[in-house]
């Protein structure tokens, strides 16, 4: 049973090679059957182009038209294996291939329509746009960038359209006759630029054609030249209603009637246009050398003896909704009419396909009768579709050929008439490696020949990408500017900072001039170039000070354990330099040197001082830190397990010790200022927290001090894993660094220090050496009262004695209630300048005979550990001075002075740091020295020194520094 309908031209080969032609009768129409159908010899008629933006297909019903029958549905049915048959997959719709071929043979007339569907028309064109909005939402759902860039798109449509001219290129090869439609009455003048780049394709591509057909039964010409002869090209235009040609008005109602009428034309406006048309395409086709004299040696030829284009005279309707022309017609055909009536006893039955056709005559092509076109004005008769297309097809039936060579010597081209077998045979073969062999396997011939034709496609770029190739050389004239950009005002070696700084300004430019699709592709190439630049030889050391300047040398490794710094090495081994240099004084202060901005925390507060040691400060009494001891030959460092910020309870706690070491310094000495000694002391208001204001208050704290809570150092410390940085609140409980950046020192006894003169040492500022002076309590009591507790019951039969004043002002006071101790708080700058400060903010200025100031606000007050410099330089950037030392004189008098050290080095949540050993208890009669931290290093990285004086409140040393714990002095009252 033949099937009435188009098949896939895939189909139609495969199923022709096995069964000998029987396929042919597969694909007809309703028809007497011949009875050899594969040794019919068979003209090939190829139809291409563009459809309008409407579902149904003119080039469906074009061979409607001509075979007079319904051939092609109306509506083309969802095929559900057509993602499978275009070669590509759901997700990845620039790997499918949306030209379809379908083949339809009419047995009537021995020709056999090859239809070709592609992007340019509307259904093809809907798929494609649909399965890349599918993309980019499953791209998008997935997390991925979403919207499909410029560049994508651009190069998605543009493969489409090299498929496309594959497909275009197979029907070149294949057709004798090629129907080029287009929707509209004017021509396309993108086709010279296609056939041009198909040319060049073709010629590219030939030997593997040759290859593909060798073995084929054809003639030699064929397989010579690749097709069974220079097809010939027609041309199909649309009026779509744009030429309209009005009635002639009557005498009666023509306004210009005395005005003599001009004679009528030879050839009505739709001839006339037609000729024109011819002109122009022949006249382009041959200025871009697309077509030549010689026939054999072009892709195709168009007759020069006959009509070769054809306009459809459509109507107004045209381009309408198809479902409300089918309605439309349906209600026509459903009306009864007089002609109807006439004709309805010879039309019982089925009605005929050209009775379907008398209210809109067909969707869009339709065939002229001669009566419609005839004219009583004595114009030229226009022939039908079907007899302009018929006067090429008996050309090629009669085997006459065409004969298209012009000139003084033409050529002969060459003209072969296939039997359907051999037609197939020939077609199966170029199918495959031009359409289907895409994906076969490269070491098979077929797979081979089709690598080299896919690999040819590129000379298609020229050609059709022609957006692309006038984005390329805009953006190649961009780059050089861009380039010009990046390198301006750049230093020989820079850091990444400095180089994505350099990039931006470069893409700015470049963004400035590049155009097109090809934007991004060379926006990559300058990043690449402008890296390339940068690390060839111009990359600067990324590695910062500790007091966060950049090392100078460019790109560099560090020497390991016993190398030597070698700089003519590639890439050269040497240490960190920032070429910057500071003046620092030793531990004790007294001796001063030049130091090179460090770059890790052992040189920063560990071999400098070292270094000093030996030369000044290595014979005076240190009391020496707790270090790591290690008990294996390979200690490792310990893991960072901290929290990145400490928590607010351990600022909380740390804020709860800071009051019992106020009341305890500053309770001794308030009770001074409320009247208990003379001097230059100034009143300051009683603290609460203090403890009271007498000498029983005092007692009792230093009783209840005298059980001290263990601290972090009186645990087992490991001796497996030691702490790489400096210690702090929040590293891990238990462990010790290898070095300690912390010393104390003692100068001398108490006496060393002179209150008229100050420190006589290098660096300070005169008038700042002084320590301020810190004068504390002593309880004293009698025999009497020696073994008697305050807080206790007196014994029996022994009376409770009075309770003496604490202190009586006058006459009457004792030399040995007051012990005075001195402090000073020393700040130095990077030159090497020294001062101390009696307050927050506040440089100690003296003229002579010693400070006037108290130390009791200082010690109950955080110290900044940044301040400005009391003399800046002639730059805007301000110079700081940094705390590094506290001086201590403790009397030789029966007191304790502790030391408690904490310094928060930023604002929160850095972390509080203090020596190894929490509290330091100092010996009595000493001039002492506390060498704080130059640089404070956690695991996480340094804390850098301010770079706005607004933040100087943030970096501060807590208060409670120092406290004093008085011991019970007994004396005999009578030895007065």
């Amino acid at each position: 049973m033949p099937l009435p309908g188009p098949v896939s031209l895939r189909e139609l080969l495969l199923a022709a090679e096995g069964s000998g032609g029987a396929a042919a009768a597969a694909a007809a129409g309703p028809g007497p059957a011949p009875s050899s159908p594969g040794e019919e010899e068979v003209c090939v008629v190829g139809i291409f182009g563009k459809t309008a933006l409407q579902l149904c297909s003119e080039k469906a019903a074009l061979v409607s038209t001509v075979c007079d029958r319904q051939v092609f549905p109306l509506f083309e049915p969802p095929d559900p294996e057509e993602a499978g048959d275009a070669g590509g997959t759901e997700g990845e719709p620039a790997a499918k291939d949306y030209n379809d071929l379908q083949a339809y043979y009419s047995q009537e007339s021995r020709v056999l329509y090859l239809v070709l569907t592609s992007i340019c028309d509307t259904p093809q064109l809907l798929k494609a746009c649909g399965d890349l909005a599918a993309a980019e939402s499953r791209e998008s759902a997935a997390g991925g960038p979403g919207p499909l860039p410029h560049a994508e798109a651009h190069e998605f449509w543009k493969h489409q359209e090299k498929l496309h001219c594959l497909s275009l290129l197979y029907l070149f090869s294949v057709c004798h006759i090629l129907l080029l439609v287009h929707p509209t009455c004017s021509f396309d003048i993108t086709y010279d630029r296609v056939f041009r780049a198909l040319d060049g394709l073709r010629q590219k591509v030939l030997p593997s054609l040759k290859a593909a057909i060798k073995d084929c039964p054809v003639g030699k010409e064929w397989k010579l030249n690749c097709r069974p002869c220079p097809p010939r090209l027609l041309f199909l235009f649309q009026l779509n209603g744009a030429l309209k040609v009005d009635p002639l008005p009557s005498r009666g109602q023509d306004p210009c009637g005395h005005l003599e009428k001009p004679p009528p034309k030879k050839h009505s406006p739709k001839r006339r246009l037609q000729h024109a048309l011819e002109d122009q395409i022949y006249r382009i086709f041959r200025k871009s050398r697309v077509l030549t004299n010689q026939s054999i040696n072009c892709l195709f030829t168009v007759p020069a003896n006959q009509a070769f284009v054809y306009i459809v005279a459509g109507g107004a309707q045209d381009g309408e909704d198809p479902v409300a022309m089918l309605l439309d017609q349906l209600r026509s055909n459903c009306t009864m009419r007089e002609t109807d009536s006439l004709l309805a006893p010879t039309l019982s039955g089925p009605r005929r396909y050209q009775m379907m056709r008398h209210g809109r005559q067909q969707l869009s092509f339709y065939a002229e009768s001669s009566s419609s076109s005839s004219s009583s004005s004595g114009q030229l008769v226009d022939c039908t579709l079907k007899e302009f297309l018929w006067q090429h097809v008996e050309l090629v039936l009669s085997k006459k050929g065409f004969d298209d060579s012009v000139g003084r010597n033409p050529q002969p081209s060459h003209f072969e008439l296939p039997t359907y077998q051999k037609w197939v045979a020939a077609a199966l073969k170029l199918y495959e490696v031009t359409i289907e062999g895409k994906d076969d396997d490269p070491t098979s011939l077929t797979g081979e020949l089709s690598s080299k034709i896919m690999g040819s496609i590129k000379v298609l770029e020229g050609y059709l990408d022609i957006d692309t190739k006038f984005s390329e050389n805009r953006c190649q004239k961009a780059l050089p500017m861009a380039h010009s950009a990046y390198q301006s005002n750049l230093p020989h070696n820079y850091t990444m900072t400095v180089h994505k700084n350099q990039l931006a300004q470069a893409l700015r430019v470049y963004s400035q001039h590049a155009r097109g699709p090809a934007f991004h592709k060379y926006a990559m190439q300058l990043n690449e170039d402008c890296y390339k630049f940068w690390s060839n030889g111009h990359q600067l050391c990324e590695e910062r000070s500790l007091t966060d300047q950049h090392c100078v040398h460019k790109f560099h490794l560090l020497p390991k354990a016993g190398e030597k710094p070698e700089a003519d090495r590639n890439p050269p081994i040497l240490y960190h330099n920032s070429r910057a240099r500071s003046t620092g004084a030793c531990n004790c202060g007294r001796k001063q040197a030049p130091r090179d901005d460090p770059f890790d925390i052992k040189a920063a507060n560990y071999d400098f001082y070292q270094l000093l040691e030996e030369k000044c400060c290595g014979k005076l009494e240190h009391i020496n830190f707790p270090v790591f001891q290690p008990s294996t030959p390979d200690p490792a460092p310990a893991r960072d397990e901290s929290s990145p910020a400490p928590p607010e309870g351990e600022i909380e706690k740390l804020k709860e010790k800071e009051p019992q070491t106020q009341g305890e310094s500053t309770g001794l000495s308030l009770a001074l200022s409320l009247g208990q000694s003379t001097g230059s002391l100034g009143t300051y208001p009683p603290d609460a927290q203090a403890g009271g204001d007498n000498a029983e208050s005092h007692g009792q704290s230093g009783d209840s001090k005298s059980e001290k809570r263990p601290s972090l150092v009186d645990r087992q410390a490991s001796t497996v894993e030691y702490l790489p940085g400096m210690l702090h609140s929040n590293c891990p409980k238990g462990l010790l660094p290898k070095f300690s950046s912390w010393s104390l020192v003692k100068l001398g006894p108490a006496k060393a220090y002179n209150f008229h003169t100050g420190l006589d040492q290098q660096g300070f500022i005169p008038g700042t050496n002084y320590l301020m002076p810190w004068d504390i309590v002593i309880r004293t009591r009698t025999e009497d009262e020696g073994d008697l507790d305050t807080n206790s019951w007196p014994a029996p039969n022994k009376a409770v004695p009075a309770k003496r004043s604490s202190v009586v002002m006058g006459r009457g006071r004792r030399r040995d209630d007051i012990a005075r101790a001195f402090v000073g708080f020393e700040y130095e700058d990077a030159r090497g300048r020294r001062f101390m400060c009696s307050g927050p903010d506040k440089v100690m200025k003296v003229m002579g005979g010693g400070p006037k100031e108290s130390a009791i606000k200082a010690l109950n007050s955080d110290m900044p550990l940044y301040i400005l410099s009391s003399t800046q330089g002639r730059g805007l950037k301000p110079h700081y001075a940094q705390f590094m030392r506290l001086f201590v004189v403790v009397p030789d008098a029966p007191l304790q002075i502790t030391l408690t050290p904490q310094v928060q080095p930023g604002p929160p949540p850095c972390p509080v740091f203090y020596p190894e050993k929490q509290e330091i208890t100092l010996p009595a009669d000493g001039l002492w020295v506390l060498r704080f931290p130059y640089a404070y290093v956690t695991e996480r990285g340094p804390c850098f020194p301010p770079k706005e004086s607004q933040q100087l409140m943030s970096y501060k040393v807590l208060r409670g520094i120092l406290k004093a714990i008085t011991q019970i002095f007994v004396f005999n009252e009578t030895a007065r």
